[in-house]
């Protein structure tokens, strides 16, 4: 069995898929699993190539169109994926079990999972519909609100209304909402474009900003007394949470600073002293957490793994859902190792998951036969019209 790591892509979180992608090679190889690395440039050029699975790599090279790219042999992609080598005489690789390790858009937001699909290829991760929905956070607040999970208020809008009816706007926003108030691309992960603002001028300034990531905007409210809290969960019919985290930030959230940078970053497992595993939280409260955050999973259909955020307030125990990320960075590999499953485990977990759901789907009829097409003369009928 041989696996193909994609990571890279054109989207802001393009250098945290990289460190997400070596990880999980690295995790394969000491696995004993033969994995490949398949990047995908900032210009959205793929290459294959040993080299591409040391980070150190990445660190001294910038240009990669000196590298020989690769193409989808489509014709021989079917169950599998076939790529071969743009040159004469070039390599042919075969991947059987393809793993995502795309952050946003064009790749953690159901695009990659859809050519999986088409080509009936086992994935590890969420499928189109959960990678879709968990990708956008308007859309995942208006999933909770139809599930009656409990979620803090919001508005949303796209940057042609904000720039028609602005007025409009800041008074739905004054008026329905408690400041401060968070402002969010809607597509867009690691904390990239989000800001809190606590007047108008700093409002104005923050859809500024996230407007040059996206189109549609999230303003919501933020909580008192705040602590953020994290649950991981595996699994496809049957599933495991994780432990709780809460993450200490240095900010007014938890910024891409905290996550990646300082101390080494939380999301990578570092910056321990930012890190409380588990959180410390009364029995009952963790496990309304680690329950709440399988009802999420079911709710949006994810599979494999997924991580959910929460947002607790600490005074008036009030328990919030915030986020759904799909594809956790570096697989959250840092709060399975302490709930007892260390990262080597946790890969063979998530391709033996893969596989069972893709032998799953195959139970279901995927063809209609039909007599349409010689009972009815439709060239006549299509040509007329034409």
């Amino acid at each position: 069995m041989t696996i193909g790591v994609f990571f890279g892509g054109k989207n802001p979180e393009h250098d945290i898929s990289i460190i997400t992608g070596n990880l999980i090679i690295n995790g394969l190889h000491k696995a004993g699993i033969t994995a490949h690395a398949i990047y995908i440039g900032k210009d959205g050029s793929w290459h294959i190539g040993d080299e591409l699975k040391d980070i150190a790599h990445f660190k001294k090279q910038k240009d990669f169109s000196a590298l020989s790219t690769w193409y989808l042999d489509l014709e021989s992609s079917h169950g599998k994926m076939v790529f071969k080598q743009k040159k004469l005489f070039g390599k042919t690789i075969t991947i059987d079990v393809a793993f995502p390790a795309f952050h946003g858009q064009n790749g953690e937001d159901g695009t990659i999972q859809g050519l999986f699909e088409i080509l009936d290829i086992p994935y590890i991760g969420c499928g189109v519909p959960a990678s879709a929905i968990a990708m956008d956070k308007v859309l995942t607040k208006q999933l909770y609100e139809q599930a009656g999970f409990p979620t803090t208020k919001f508005i949303y809008f796209y940057k042609s209304d904000w720039e028609a009816k602005k007025e409009d706007y800041i008074t739905k926003i004054n008026t329905g909402l408690t400041w401060p108030l968070f402002v969010k691309p809607a597509r867009l992960g690691s904390s990239i474009g989000i800001a809190k603002v606590r007047n108008g001028k700093e409002l104005s300034f923050a859809l500024d900003v996230a407007f040059h990531y996206d189109e549609k905007v999230l303003v919501e409210e933020g909580v008192a007394h705040v602590a953020d809290l994290t649950c991981a969960v595996i699994g496809n019919d049957t599933l495991r949470a994780s432990l709780v985290q809460e993450s200490v930030f240095t900010q007014d959230f938890f910024s891409y600073e905290d996550k990646y940078i300082a101390g080494g970053g939380t999301q990578l497992g570092n910056a321990k002293q930012n890190l409380i595993i588990p959180a410390a939280l009364d029995e009952a409260t963790t496990a309304a957490v680690q329950n709440l955050a399988k009802e999420v999973f079911i709710k949006t259909e994810c599979s494999g793994i997924a991580r959910v955020d929460f947002l607790y307030d600490t005074e008036s125990k009030k328990l919030y859902v915030n986020e759904i990320n799909p594809l956790p960075g570096t697989l959250y590999h840092h709060l399975w190792e302490k709930s007892g499953i260390p990262l080597t485990e946790l890969l063979k977990k998530l391709i033996a998951i893969a596989i069972e759901k893709n032998k799953k789907k195959k139970e279901y009829t995927s063809t209609f036969t039909s007599s349409i097409l010689t009972h009815a003369d439709w060239s006549k009928k299509l040509h007329k019209d034409a």
